[in-house]
Parts: structure tokens; sequence; C-alpha cells
């Protein structure tokens, strides 16, 4: 038996497309009844409107926006100022607030200023007093020993002053202790000992006299000299401990008087030992 040819397909659209075509008009009719069935709300809609017409003016023609029309009243020829408005918008709210916490800072560091210098106004005094004290004291044991016009005392909020004179000290041009000043140099030591955790600074001091001899070339080195023999003395005879005293020579370059004078240049000639604050 022979076989059977497919019949050919009917002439016109394909037969999907009717269908196709059905549904999407049953869809139209859908959404169609679903719109008949709703309702907008005008009242909401125009609160909506002026709402966003009082903020930005851009529905009733933005006359009033940020300046005359600055940004949209003349239209979208203006929308190129917009970047450069608000560039300078907010660099005037930066320099505004920079402005405000400068000042803010600079008077926060005025205030910190005022409060430190009070503090320190306040520790100097007490400092002050306390080596008056200190300083009182030294005087009233030295006067007891009759060494008043050997030693002088002197104070600061830094330090109290022991001057001994250089001609009670040493002969002239030499650096080594005399005899006759063994015995203050050993109540001197008694002093420092009572003060030995703080520090301790010898310095020798001349005159402004020319020198030289076979042992020191220049009033540089006999102050040295000095100021050395009375620290070794003191290490000798008394229980300092040497980590804490320090000694130098100043020469002729701190004069405490006249070195026109006799007497001013006899004053000049001295050991001073300072007794430093304790350590806090």
């Amino acid at each position: 038996m022979a076989k059977r040819k497919p019949e050919d397909p009917p002439a016109g659209l394909a037969p999907w497309m009717a269908t196709f075509s059905d549904l999407m008009n049953l869809l139209l009719c859908f959404f169609v009844l679903l719109f008949s069935m709703s309702s907008i709300s005008e009242e909401k809609f125009q609160q909506f409107v002026a709402s966003i017409s009082s903020a930005f003016s851009v529905l009733d023609g933005g006359a009033s926006a940020i300046g005359d029309g600055i940004l949209i009243s003349n239209g979208v020829s203006q929308l190129n100022e917009l970047d450069q408005y608000i560039n300078s918008t907010g660099k005037n709210a930066d320099s505004e607030t920079t402005s405000d916490q400068f000042e803010q800072y600079e008077a926060q560091g005025e205030a910190r200023e005022e409060l430190f210098q009070k503090v320190q106004e306040a520790m100097e005094e007490q400092d002050l007093q306390e080596n008056e004290e200190k300083a009182e004291r030294i005087q009233e044991g030295i006067n007891e020993n009759a060494l008043g016009e050997q030693i002088e005392v002197n104070f600061t909020s830094e330090y109290v002053l022991l001057s001994l004179k250089g001609a009670f000290l040493f002969d002239s041009g030499k650096a080594t202790i005399r005899d006759e000043a063994k015995d203050a140099l050993d109540y001197v030591g008694a002093i420092l000992e009572r003060y030995g955790g703080s520090i301790i600074e010898i310095e020798g001091h001349t005159d402004n006299v020319p020198m030289h001899n076979a042992q020191y070339a220049n009033n540089n080195e006999l102050s040295s000299a000095r100021a050395l023999s009375v620290f070794d003395y003191l290490m000798e005879h008394s229980s300092l401990d040497p980590a804490m005293i320090k000694h130098s020579g100043r020469g002729e370059y701190v004069p405490v008087a006249d070195n026109g004078t006799d007497i001013g240049r006899a004053k000049n000639r001295r050991v001073e030992i300072r007794i430093y604050n304790s350590p806090t």
C-alpha cells in the first residue's frame, strides 16, 4: 500500500497565532476592567503637586527656587550652573565651619595656655617658698658655725645657691684647697648630704684679669680646676653620690660684680654650689 502524503497546510495564518491573539485580547480587556474600577484621588494629587512646587518651584515656573531663577526658572540652559552653585555653597559652609572651629580651637588653646601658666606660676611660687625655707635653715647653720663671711646663701624657685669666696678656698692662681678652708668644706658636705637626692652643681668662677702660669694657661682652666678640686674633696669627705654632682669652670664670663674694682673682682672669684629642687 502506498504511503499517504501529508496534507498541505491551510492557506492564511498559522493556527497558533489565532489562539495568541485571543489571549492578548482577553488580557487587554482584563486590565481595562481593572483600570475602570480604580479611582485617582485628585485632592491627594494636588497636595503632592503643591508640596513639590513649594519645595523646588519646578512645576509652577521655578522663579522662587534658589535665588531668582538661578537654577531652573530660566530653563535647562542654567543647569550647567548647578555644579558651580553647589560647590560654592559647600565651600561657604565649609569656610564658615572651619572659621567657627578655628575660633573654638583658638579659644580652647588660650584657655589651656592660661590654665597652664597659672599652674606653672603656682608651682614656681611653691618651689620658691620651699627654697626660701631651705635657705633660711642653711643660713642659720652657717651663722652658728661662724661661716657667714665666707659663704653666702641665695635662692631661686629652681635651686638654693651657696657661694664660697675664692680667696678663702684658694691661693692666688692656684686650685689647691687651703687648709683653713677644709673645715668649712666639711660643713658644706654635711649640708649637701641632707639633699643628696637632688642634683648638685659646682661651678668655678674667676675675675677678668688675664693669668698664665706653669699649671694653667688661662682663667677657664683655672676655674675648671678649682671646681674639680672642690668636687674631689667632697667625694673624699662625704657620702655624696658622684652621679648626682656636676662640676664645670665658667671662667670670667659670669661675673656678679664690677671687675673694675678690687672689691668686685674679689666677689667674682668664687665657687658656687647649687642645690636643685628634688625631682618629683
